[in-house]
């Protein structure tokens, strides 16, 4: 299986993706939008951004596991990670965001 973004339906109705790898693990979760065209739109976004390190945001949660944040030139959040165990870990699902976004197919699951 191939990397490949997933557009689905939130329960209260609106539109997000996530980016999962080969391995079926979801390696980015967008933010929700009111219209799929925005989710859309956001994937174009993830795409052209990903392979960029410097919009990648390294953070870590208040219980000291790391995740990352994936932000356009314009500073807009486009996605965040799954928190990790480690820090090694989260720059291994940052790699996998750069390698595997900007040629993954999207899926229509909304």
């Amino acid at each position: 299986m191939a990397a490949k973004f997933e557009i689905k339906k939130s329960v209260n109705a609106q539109y997000f993706f996530n980016l999962k790898a080969a391995n079926g693990e979801v390696i980015l979760t967008s933010e929700e939008y009111t219209e799929k065209e925005s989710a859309t739109k956001g994937i174009d976004s993830v795409k052209k951004n990903a392979p960029d390190d410097a919009r990648y945001e390294r953070k870590t949660a208040k219980d000291d596991k790391p995740f990352f944040v994936l932000t356009a030139t314009n500073g807009q959040t486009l996605g965040r990670s799954e928190m990790y165990d480690s820090k090694a870990a989260m720059e291994t699902g940052i790699a996998s965001v750069k390698k595997n976004a900007p040629e993954a197919k999207t899926e229509d699951l909304a």
